[in-house]
């Protein structure tokens, strides 16, 4: 038998609030532990519990870490969901369920193979606890498919202890209910054709969210302030945020908080508390969905208009409305990018792994303050609520925050007039300052209606004109300072395929698969909104190119027609918008029906 190493999909099926979570981090970890990349996927209702909920492992020894089509073998122990996890599976594959009580002759697939478990009466066994009958039963699966996969199951009993060490007395019935799944598939199964082999191919990387790594790249970018009203999927940016405040923000002479957060009433009153403290000169930042993003509107104008600089951190989810709460998309980029009534552009930026998470969020802060403007960080729901493989997180000790033009009070002394929203370096960014600084000079006070280069109010139409004309120099400005775009290749094919975020992993495999079948395509990915020259460059040296998305409406692909006056023709969106994370299969399939295959 030929036997298939480290390529696999798994997905365990389950009840949502049974404690299986748990375990299922536990399987994924232990694959991690031996060497071999891992990419899980937590797939969960919105309600707290009892609907079905989903976790998806992909084990791949290249380093793939996008979703890939076809279930190679599913764990089913939902009742509620058993009929659809079923047909989930490919042909061919496996299906591991609880035996305690007989199929019906309609969940039988003649084209797959089924592993009968009686997980729960043999919890009913060994444990008199109803509530841990049911805990245990997880156990009892991961043991039964360490088994099944030839796992070393050492590193799966050494997690365990390391889990529950403060704890210890809850390490043997987690150890035995993790055997009573061994030693059934031991004594009633062989080992499948699919297997697990210690590998050396995850070096020092960890595993971590990127709602953690957002929340430490706002620590290490000087934020103090925090303003936030819990919603999904971003909630967890606050919560990690305030964890690692009170361990990396505390006096260590006084042991008293050198930061603020507020849970406020409402995202209209975060916002605005971000707002009051920018200008008062802290780094503050709000974290918040797509719905939060459409309520903060008329403040986000605000910020822009009256330059302020603000950081906002948009884990985007399925929308309209409430739309699919626990589902992922990028379909917030327009309403982002042009947030808030009138005439308004906002910098964007596109971290694609938990490492760009915390990069782009403390860069956000530099940029905020350069431009005095907001910052918007766009990040998913894939990429904030899911453990990812990443490289260490890395800081450099030695660097200064970039405070951007701010005055002190011996500059406002040297002054001979003050002009708040004056442009005297012709860069489009006037001179702020504190409020405070200075007891006569400097700004104090703002407002969003109109006004002058000095800050005074008027309703003058060219006046008007002049300020908003400046405002938008900053667009060219901030080109030069946002990150550019990343090439796998520039100008080599005549087609190119463009892409953002979490759509990495599976645009970088779905360019292998077309090449593969003698497709040839160059490949950017999008850092920042505004463009710079090197993504318009792109674009123009493309006969055709396919702009991958996750929305409806190829909203990115309406972003380069506005902003860059593409020819609409040579944009061909390839889009998923599903709630799930686009596959390299999804990609590959839609591009290959569009290009001949070379002979």
């Amino acid at each position: 038998m030929n036997h298939i190493v480290n390529d696999m999909v798994v997905r365990f099926a389950n009840v949502n609030g049974t404690g299986s979570a748990s375990a299922n981090n536990l399987f994924a970890k232990a694959v991690f532990r031996m060497g071999i990349p891992v990419s899980p996927k937590n797939i969960f209702p919105s309600n707290i519990q009892g609907l079905p909920t989903w976790f998806e492992i992909r084990i791949n020894d290249k380093g793939y870490l996008g979703r890939r089509d076809g279930i190679d073998l599913l764990v089913a122990v939902n009742p509620q969901s058993f009929d659809k996890d079923v047909k989930s599976v490919r042909s061919g594959g496996y299906l591991v369920y609880d035996s305690t009580k007989k199929l019906h002759a309609e969940q039988i697939r003649e084209d797959i193979n089924y592993i009968g478990i009686p997980m729960m009466r043999l919890c009913m066994e060994h444990y008199q606890n109803p509530r841990q009958q049911q805990l245990f039963k997880n156990i009892v699966y991961v043991g039964a498919l360490a088994t099944l996969l030839d796992m070393e199951i050492e590193v799966i009993e050494n997690m365990i202890k390391e889990q529950f060490k403060n704890k210890q007395k809850l390490i043997p019935s987690n150890i035995q209910a993790l055997e009573l799944g061994i030693n059934y598939v031991k004594e009633h199964y062989e080992l499948l054709p699919y297997r697990l082999e210690r590998r050396d191919m995850v070096g020092d990387h960890i595993l971590i969210e990127g709602n953690a790594a957002t929340a430490l790249g706002c620590v290490y970018g000087g934020a103090t302030v925090a303003a936030w009203y819990p919603i999904t999927p971003s909630t967890s940016v606050a919560l990690s945020f305030d964890k690692f405040a009170h361990q990396l923000r505390m006096d260590s002479d006084t042991n008293k908080k050198k930061f603020a957060i507020v849970q406020a009433e409402d995202e209209l009153a975060a916002i605005g508390m971000v707002i009051g403290a920018s200008w008062n000169g802290a780094r503050a930042f709000t974290s918040t969905s797509g719905p939060g993003v459409s309520l903060m509107n008329e403040f986000i104008g605000l910020a822009y208009y009256a330059e302020i600089p603000v950081v906002l951190i948009n884990v985007q989810r399925g929308g309209p409305s409430t739309g699919m709460p626990t589902r992922t998309q990028q379909a917030d980029v327009l309403s982002s990018a042009y947030a808030s009534h009138g005439d308004t552009k906002h910098v964007l930026l596109f971290p694609s792994t938990p490492a760009e998470c915390f990069e782009l969020t403390a860069d956000a802060f530099d940029l905020a303050d350069r431009l005095q403007t907001p910052i918007i960080v766009m990040s998913d729901l894939d990429l904030g609520m899911n453990v990812h493989m990443s490289p260490p997180l890395k800081w450099d000790d030695n660097r200064k925050y970039d405070l951007g033009k701010v005055l002190n009070r011996q500059e406002l002394d040297e002054l001979e007039h003050f002009g708040r929203y004056r442009d005297v370096d012709n860069d489009g960014i006037g001179y702020r300052t504190v409020p405070g600084t200075h007891p006569k000079k400097g700004s104090f006070f703002t407002r969003g209606t109109s006004r002058d280069e000095d800050a005074k109010y008027t309703e003058d139409g060219d006046t008007y004109v002049r300020v908003v004309n400046r405002i938008l120099k900053k667009w060219d400005t901030a080109k030069d300072l946002v990150p550019g775009p990343e090439f796998s290749s520039k100008n080599d094919h005549p087609n190119g395929i463009i892409y953002f975020g979490t759509t990495n992993y599976a645009a970088m495999e779905a360019v292998e698969l077309l090449e593969a079948k003698g497709i040839k395509v160059d490949a950017m990915r999008i850092k920042a909104f505004p463009f710079n020259q090197e993504v318009e460059d792109f674009i123009n040296q493309h006969e055709r190119l396919f702009v991958i998305e996750q929305n409806r409406d190829a909203q990115m692909r309406a972003v380069f027609m506005n902003e860059l006056d593409t020819n609409p023709q040579k944009l061909v969106p390839i889009l998923n918008y599903d709630g799930m994370p686009i596959t390299a299969n999804n990609i590959f399939n839609q591009i290959s029906q569009l290009i001949p295959v070379s002979v």
